[in-house]
């Protein structure tokens, strides 16, 4: 199981018409196949500039390829993606136990 994360601050205000038009969307990414529990997180914390994350998980490496070069994906970081957000830190990653081998 892939969990992919991505943390954002957009260029719009906070709790503006254009801010929830942009989540909106972004929720819609969890149509694509493969997407596993979308959700919109909201920072609640100092601790860094963003704002709000999503996060959702994929089965394995050929779901989460699929979903990156999937048309609707692909046009959500260029119509969307690109043009509101200011800032953003993606992270991506597995579960690990340090007793198992690096994967």
């Amino acid at each position: 199981m892939i969990t992919h994360t991505v943390f954002f601050k957009l260029h719009h205000p906070v709790g503006s018409a254009a801010e929830s038009d942009f989540l909106k969307a972004a929720m819609g990414l969890g149509k694509i196949p493969g997407v596993r529990n979308l959700a919109c997180v909201k920072q609640v914390s100092a601790k860094n500039e963003f704002t709000y994350g999503l996060v959702m998980g994929f089965a394995d490496d050929k779901a989460y390829h699929l979903y990156n070069v999937h048309p609707d994906h692909v046009a959500f970081v260029t119509k969307r993606w690109h043009p509101e957000v200011a800032a953003f830190m993606e992270i991506d990653y597995v579960a690990h136990s340090p007793s198992e081998p690096q994967r």
